[in-house]
């Protein structure tokens, strides 16, 4: 079998991806044809053959594998905890006191919104905090304080519920979008972030001797591109919504 078909896996992502599909089953699918056409057995010592399994000692199973890798990162799945507690929030009003809490501010827009989030997310980036921003913050606070702050300005299409449809989802894409961008590119300005660690320990298992600061440092200007690249997306995208609610 050709070398080239190892990545078959690639070419699942693209198209699953491409077709909107689950990105979990995707990845796990991908996963899992590119371990098989690599060779590695099913389970840990013994792989798959027609319809019998043959004994392979010393080689990790996919299904073993994938299984190691979930218990070595499970702290990353702590954020669920926080469900019940968003959930009751929710239910008792914190998305409606969230809208009302920013039409007090006459000068919020959804971008400018987007703009101080995604700052804030690189100031915790910087500080070495993980917030698990989307559950415990778009979703409960920035995207319902960028619908309330763009409903204040856009009262001509109060009625038109197919419009506030179709704006609330362009304001939910670009509240996650400064979480992203925030998110992403902030976690690389803290020597405690798992980004830099990793990179750190992939260089050093290479031969190359660094720094995390030095990691850190190089970082910067690219941290720096995605906060002035989002300052120019988040304003254009406020030109859109106002052009748009005159158009309409």
């Amino acid at each position: 079998m050709p070398e080239w078909f190892k990545l078959i896996g690639v070419l699942i992502v693209i198209v699953g991806l491409a077709l909107r599909m689950r990105t979990t089953i995707v990845v796990v699918v991908a996963g899992f044809v590119t371990g098989l056409f690599a060779g590695l057995p099913l389970f840990t010592g013994a792989t798959f053959a027609g319809l019998t399994f043959i004994s392979q000692p010393g080689t990790e199973g996919i299904i073993n594998m994938l299984g190691r890798a979930f218990t070595d990162n499970r702290l990353m799945t702590l954020f669920i905890i926080t469900f019940p507690a968003i959930g009751l929030s929710e239910r008792f009003g914190l998305q409606t006191q969230a809208k009302i809490l920013i039409k007090r501010f006459g000068a919020a827009t959804p971008g400018r919104l987007a703009i101080i989030y995604q700052l804030f997310r690189v100031l915790h980036g910087i500080l070495g905090l993980r917030l698990n921003g989307h559950p415990t913050f778009v979703r409960p606070l920035v995207y319902p304080m960028a619908a309330g702050a763009h409903s204040s300005r856009d009262t001509a299409h109060t009625d038109d519920s197919q419009h506030v449809k179709n704006d609330s989802e362009h304001i939910k894409a670009a509240s996650a979008a400064a979480e992203n961008y925030g998110n992403f590119y902030g976690q690389n300005l803290s020597p405690a972030q798992a980004g830099i660690l990793l990179v750190y320990g992939v260089m050093q298992g290479l031969g190359f001797t660094l720094s995390v600061w030095r990691l850190v440092l190089y970082a910067i200007p690219i941290a720096l591109c995605s906060v002035l690249l989002g300052i120019v997306q988040f304003t254009l995208f406020d030109s859109w919504l106002k052009r748009r609610s005159y158009d309409s």
